[in-house]
């Protein structure tokens, strides 16, 4: 029998046996005058002396995470939302039954004490026990406390004991839910209103990525989850909602990575009568709010440097601006702007970058303005450390932003960067439904040479453009990188608390055939 199983069964044993003292084993509820946190916040000033003097009195609940019985007596330590408390159990204060109860117990077991608070001769707070309630067993082994839940992938698949053994975990997912409270407070105190939009939609729209399918068995349609609430939200607008928002989950068929999940979370929010600029600089104040509300500061560590979200440290570049700026000296002499209104000067820069070294894909028959997004991710990506705007793209890879008025060729689009990577994606909303139209078709090219993430035609979404939809700002911000970039989390699924795993018998298996070789 396994070590895990033969302690399971051990513990059982001793469920009985605490029936048998007239415990209930699982019980409904339990009513306490204060949690864990109250008694630390409210008497933990107190001297000893002041608590002699009043006796207070205290009923509260908790799980076991250390005990040291020492013949009639013993400490606990039980934790209740993330922090501990020291109780002392005494046997002439118990009984003859609760002292038997207490010896059953077995760490992560959660129980009710009543009694009343002390100070030991060591100065810590503590609960003199008058009463044991039995009220959870723990049936499986919390890990060893030296070493605790280290197995990352085991952390993940089990994430509730890894709250329960790293207050370090837990302390990232208390601020991943101000994040969010902060994003909330910040929109809805700018006149924004919170919708929901459908989460399963007929055609995969408002983004450029591959979408997961299902089936709906009455209606005998095939639909998707959706990659983004984008086209539903524009919608809204085109209704008259003039700013409106939703703190959205989205889903995308794409593989697992550092800074990918196929389930995440996004803000989106969009603004009638304004422009990229308008809403570019409001999502910079949001997300300068959301560190000071997450962190107290506008500084945040990130492996070894430190990020800067004040308003002063932030820079923009337009994405030509920010290849020739980070362009390599090993490519030879810095691009012109003049460098990237031909097919053939763009493929020029690639071919320079491949004789650098560099690895960037190539299609000769792909949209110019395509090569030239991946000069940039290829040049540049790296470099933005700190917050930087990057605007302007070309319209290939933008089949919903609004052209420039100067240069049909590229877009009023933006996107933030930190950390070297993507957080946020804006532009000034295309509200024509004729070019709309057009890029879809433009779009629809694309499937069919291959490019399983390009847009799908949909014609309702250009319905509701026909309508007449105002001038309107759209942006996306990315919950979980920015919860990332908080916490110094190198990993998205350090941020996620139930991430995509691999199914567990095939990872085991992976990790047989590594220690094999």
């Amino acid at each position: 029998m396994a070590l895990d199983e033969n302690i399971y069964e051990l513990r059982r044993e001793k469920l009985k046996q605490i029936e048998a003292l007239g415990q209930r084993t699982y019980p409904n509820r339990y009513d306490y005058t204060y949690n864990v946190g109250q008694i630390l916040a409210t008497f933990s000033e107190k001297t000893a002396e002041q608590l002699d003097a009043s006796r207070v009195q205290v009923r509260v609940a908790g799980r076991i995470m250390a005990n040291r019985l020492m013949g009639k007596a013993g400490f606990a330590h039980l934790q209740q939302d993330g922090q501990r408390l020291q109780i002392y159990v005494k046997k002439d204060a118990v009984g003859e039954e609760g002292f038997e109860l207490y010896r059953l117990l077995d760490l992560g077991d959660h129980i009710g004490v009543s009694g009343y608070l002390f100070r030991t001769r060591t100065g810590e707070l503590t609960i003199h026990v008058e009463e044991i309630t039995f009220l959870s067993k723990d049936l499986l082994p919390l890990p060893e406390k030296w070493h605790g839940l280290t197995d990352v992938e085991l952390r993940y698949r089990q994430r509730y004991v890894d709250l329960i053994m790293n207050p370090e975990v837990r302390e990232v997912f208390l601020k991943r839910s101000k994040l969010v409270q902060s994003f909330r407070r910040f929109m809805d105190s700018h006149g924004f209103i919170e919708v929901e939009t459908p989460m399963m939609q007929p055609i995969a729209g408002g983004a450029v990525a591959k979408p997961f399918k299902t089936h709906h068995n009455a209606l005998d349609v095939d639909l998707f989850l959706r990659i983004a609430p984008e086209l539903y939200l524009k919608r809204l607008t085109v209704g008259g909602f003039d700013r409106v928002y939703e703190i959205n989950r989205n889903f995308r068929n794409e593989g697992l990575g550092w800074r990918w999940n196929p389930e995440f979370t996004m803000l989106e929010f969009y603004q009638a009568y304004a422009d990229f600029r308008d809403v570019m600089n409001l999502t910079q104040n949001l997300i300068e709010q959301a560190a000071k509300d997450v962190n107290g500061t506008t500084k945040s560590k990130w492996g070894e440097e430190e990020i800067d979200w004040s308003g002063s440290n932030w820079r923009r570049l337009t994405m030509r601006e920010a290849i020739i700026q980070f362009w390599p000296e090993t490519a030879g002499t810095k691009p012109e702007i003049s460098a990237f209104g031909s097919r053939d000067s763009v493929r020029g820069l690639v071919e320079r970058l491949r004789a650098a070294g560099a690895d960037i894909a190539f299609d000769p028959n792909e949209p110019t303005g395509k090569t030239i997004a991946g000069v940039f991710e290829a040049v540049a990506e790296e470099h933005l450390l700190q917050p930087t705007i990057v605007y302007e793209f070309p319209v290939a890879v933008s089949p919903l932003s609004k052209k420039k008025a100067d240069e049909p060729d590229w877009v009023e689009r933006f996107e933030i960067y930190a950390g070297q990577m993507e957080l946020s994606n804006g532009f000034s909303e295309l509200n024509d439904p004729e070019d709309q139209r057009q890029r879809f078709e433009e779009q629809l090219k694309e499937r069919a040479r291959g490019d399983e993430e390009a847009h799908q035609m949909d014609e309702d979404y250009i319905r509701a453009l026909s309508y007449g939809m105002p001038p309107t700002g759209g942006v996306g911000v990315g919950v979980d990188r920015l919860a990332m970039l908080f916490t110094n989390s190198k990993t998205i699924r350090d941020v996620i608390l139930f991430p995509v795993m691999r199914p567990e018998k095939q990872a085991q298996a992976e990790q047989a055939d590594a220690a094999a070789t």
